[in-house]
């Protein structure tokens, strides 16, 4: 009879494409957390080039103050400049008069034989003064103007040392959103790289899901008889202890039949395997229909089977069992079952069970 073998390389290999899973996750995440960053840093420097901007509009538009200054201070200077002309053609003016009346006085004197009078001398001496004093004005004017064109001198150079800086401030700002574009760019790179992450991720998952499946189904083939369905005696024995450690924790009545397949060796002998096949497949189903779906079926030997009954006690086990034979007898090939029961008790382990249910079946034979 072929069984199949349990398969621990679907496990391993399930084990491992999960950890892949989580370990894609894991890098899923942090692409999105740098993507997070690089958009962050991004922002930051758009920020950084609209302040840029900014600046550099102020300095251009205090250049453009600065350059209204300066004409404004040239303006002022060609004011002054022209004030300074008219004072020294004003002075030329007092210092000719002057003159004039210096020669007139002398003239005057020639011809009378008088000395030049004292108001002549006065007036003569007032335009002359008057004349210097335009003409300290007129210095004074044109300084204040030579003073004023530095000054728009000064201003002008300020003006272009404030666009030259307004110009790098903009170059500045360029540059910040170009790295900007740049992390945005890389951080829609890290995201769809986490995406695709996350895609093989999930891949991974479902195929770790589907080794698992196959490994329950080995598991479950190899924990099974081929020709009954029922369990293999060395599985079906661990499915015992669980049972009764089970019905111990909750107090419930715990009952194990074996039971023996009558006649099956004369079968056999008789009509060959293959019709002890159908009869032991038979049972196994009669097994399984009428005793419920929770209640072990294990095939203990080649015509024995061992069946863990919960939650009922011997009496309401054995109207189960009668079913069973009931089936059984109204099948084409008639046929039918022996039976022996034996109840959980304190310290019993699963060999001693069935090692009473086995006696138990021996005194219903005889």
């Amino acid at each position: 009879m072929e069984h199949h073998e349990a398969s621990p390389e679907r496990d391993n290999a399930g084990e491992e494409r999960d950890s892949a899973g989580n370990q894609r996750d894991q890098a899923g995440e942090k692409r999105d957390q740098a993507g997070e960053k690089r958009d962050h840093a991004g922002a930051k420097r758009d920020h950084a080039g609209e302040e840029r901007d900014q600046a550099a509009e102020r300095r251009d538009q205090i250049a453009g103050e600065r350059d209204q200054i300066a004409g404004e201070r040239d303006q002022a200077s060609d004011q002054r400049d022209l004030t300074g002309n008219r004072r020294d053609e004003a002075a030329e003016r007092r210092d000719h008069a002057a003159d004039q009346r210096d020669q007139t006085a002398e003239q005057s004197e020639a011809s009378a034989g008088a000395r030049i009078t004292t108001d002549a001398l006065n007036r003569s001496l007032l335009a002359r003064r008057e004349a210097a004093s335009d003409r300290r004005r007129a210095s004074q004017d044109r300084q204040a103007g030579a003073g004023e064109r530095t000054q728009a001198e000064a201003d002008r150079d300020t003006a272009l040392a404030d666009r030259g800086a307004g110009a790098s401030e903009r170059t500045r700002a360029e540059d910040d959103r170009d790295t900007a574009l740049a992390d945005r760019g890389a951080a829609f790179a890290d995201r769809g790289a986490g995406a695709s992450e996350r895609t093989h991720a999930e891949g991974d998952r479902d195929t770790a899901l589907a080794d698992r499946g196959a490994s329950a189904r080995d598991r479950e083939a190899s924990s099974h008889d081929d020709l009954t369905g029922a369990y293999l005696r060395g599985a079906g024995l661990v499915e015992l202890k669980r049972e009764m450690a089970r019905a111990r924790r909750t107090e419930e009545p715990f009952v194990l039949a074996f039971a023996d397949v009558d006649g099956l060796k004369e079968i056999n002998d008789s009509h060959g395997h293959a019709a002890g096949d159908r009869i032991l497949l038979e049972v196994a189903t009669a097994l399984r229909q009428k005793l419920r779906s929770h209640d072990l079926v294990i095939r203990y030997g080649g015509d024995e089977f061992v069946c863990a009954i919960s939650g009922l006690n011997i009496e309401d086990a054995e109207k189960r069992l009668a079913l069973v034979n009931a089936a059984l007898a109204e099948a084409p090939e008639a046929r039918s079952i022996t039976v022996g029961l034996a109840e959980l008790r304190e310290g019993d382990s699963p060999d001693a069970l069935i090692a009473r249910a086995d006696a138990a079946l021996y005194r219903e034979r005889r």
